[in-house]
């Protein structure tokens, strides 16, 4: 008999069987207790590419615009797994929070990370997917970089143009 490991495997040595993590939740017979469970198991949905699963967990807002054709075609991709990052708020007590995480798949042959930060928010009492809120990368900083005239940053004693600016 083999074990269905739970896709959402909430580290990577866990060996949580699906019917003990997420399958109730997919299985409509308990509701995810925070925002996270509810992540976790929306990322099951999309490897168990339960559709209807996908779209009940939504926000009546996020219904109107669910797209099931397109979701369709993203969750036959090939699932590797998920990270999250950070939760921030989410817990049973509260009515919104957001988790941020990374789904890494292959589509079309191609593997791809998928990093976003979800927002959370309880409706009826229920946590439901809210939508996305934009992640701003960091800006790329670069070191003092040594004009041409400068000494050379390699300790030659030439100038850099004449040195390692050369080979620019």
């Amino acid at each position: 008999m083999t074990q269905d490991i739970c896709p959402c495997r909430v580290r990577e040595d866990d060996k949580r069987e699906f019917a003990a993590c997420c399958g109730p939740y997919l299985a409509r017979t308990t509701a995810p207790p925070t925002a996270e469970a509810l992540m976790r198991s929306r990322y099951s949905a999309f490897v168990k590419a339960d559709i209807d699963y996908l779209d009940e967990t939504l926000t009546a807002e996020q219904r109107k615009t669910f797209d099931r054709e397109s979701t369709t075609n993203w969750a036959n991709s090939e699932w590797l797994g998920i990270d999250i990052h950070e939760c921030e708020n989410g817990l049973e007590a509260d009515e919104m929070g957001t988790v941020t995480f990374t789904a890494h798949f292959i589509h079309k042959g191609k593997p791809l990370p998928h990093k976003e930060k979800s927002l959370f928010k309880r409706e009826g009492g229920a946590w439901r997917f809210a939508g996305e809120i934009s992640i701003k990368n960091a800006p790329v900083v670069l070191g003092h970089q040594a004009g041409r005239n400068d000494p050379c940053p390699c300790g030659s004693g030439k100038k850099f143009k004449k040195c390692c600016g050369a080979a620019a």
